[in-house]
């Protein structure tokens, strides 16, 4: 039904139940004049729409926020200099430097625990030759089982003396490689909470990196439809912002718990967003699906009047001399 149509539909409710000098689809007959001999009254065309069986969606609508899939805030993990920083607004890839620490003291620690290695490895050689030169002496009792003894002691001991210095080496590879703050995923640089010259300690904020390739919206969804919300559901979805055509995501999460402050339960829908032009924090729309209703009469919903004992509709009652509107009680299924 068009506005016009509601519009005039209303005027004659408004006015009360008269005659109908014409309905949509008849032959547009003019306003009849009114018998002189009558009581005066006044006559009001309106038009009407046919109701016919069809189908009919029955969705839920309720208002989500746009969240980046991957957003992540990135941390120094050792303390030092910030020696470079990538610009803001730059895509960097997985793995790709952000931030980079002064690695002097890393790099130097690292150099001595290698020397240390070397060291220890020169320490067990000497003691694996050792012994294995003693062993036949011992096998043949040349030398005492005691002094068997202290070169196999000597050699379980360099062994662990390497076994130490590789774990030290190790810690020290660890920490030169933490004077590095690389991006966990691809994505771009939102925000930057340092400068180049700046000191930073272990834990501080360095940057936020943001991939908007795909987005996540959540939303609140009344507990009176949690039987009815099920995961890979399809869900249009529409922006006021940008406009444009609804898009289509699917539900991919929905939470266990009700909001006792609100009665609602979370749900997630995924999006795909290659153009990246819906940003995180807009504002959705999300018309998810219940059910799906056939052979079921459907009417606009301002052609509905509402009161106390229920709903109603007009409709045109064709038993009488002139067809008129007549108000008829209607019981009103999902809206």
């Amino acid at each position: 039904m068009t506005r016009s149509r509601l519009y005039m539909l209303f005027l004659f409710i408004l006015l009360g139940t008269v005659g109908m000098a014409g309905c949509a689809g008849a032959n547009g007959s003019d306003t009849e004049e009114a018998d002189s001999s009558a009581p005066a009254r006044r006559v009001v065309r309106v038009e009407t729409i046919e109701v016919q069986p069809t189908s009919f969606e029955d969705v839920v609508e309720v208002t989500g926020t746009v969240e980046a899939d991957n957003d992540a805030t990135l941390s120094a993990q050792t303390a030092g200099t910030v020696t470079s920083l990538v610009e803001r607004g730059r895509v960097v890839r997985a793995g790709q430097t952000v931030a980079q620490l002064d690695a002097g003291i890393s790099r130097a620690a690292v150099q001595q625990a290698e020397a240390s290695v070397q060291a220890a490895q020169a320490q067990l050689d000497l003691a694996q030759d050792n012994f294995d030169r003693q062993q036949p002496l011992y096998r043949d009792s040349i030398i005492s089982a005691i002094e068997f003894e202290n070169a196999r002691a000597q050699l379980n001991q360099a062994r662990a003396g390497l076994g130490q210095s590789q774990a030290v080496l190790a810690q020290a590879r660890e920490q030169f490689g933490n004077t590095r703050v690389v991006a966990p995923f691809t994505g771009s640089i939102e925000e930057l909470y340092v400068e180049r010259g700046e000191q930073v300690m272990p834990g501080a904020q360095i940057a936020r990196i943001v991939s908007t390739d795909r987005v996540k919206i959540t939303a609140g969804v009344p507990e009176r439809y949690a039987g009815d919300i099920r995961l890979g559901t399809p869900v249009r979805v529409s922006f006021q912002a940008y406009g444009g055509e609804p898009r289509t995501g699917r539900i991919t999460f929905i939470g266990s718990t009700v909001n006792p402050s609100n009665r609602t339960f979370p749900v997630e829908v995924e999006l795909s967003n290659p153009e990246r032009r819906f940003k995180p924090q807009m504002v959705a729309g999300l018309f998810i699906p219940r059910q799906q209703l056939s052979e079921v009469l459907v009417v606009p919903l301002n052609a509905l009047v509402r009161d106390e004992n229920g709903s109603s509709v007009f409709v045109v009652d064709q038993s009488r001399e002139e067809p008129t509107a007549t108000r008829r009680t209607v019981v009103v299924g999902p809206t």
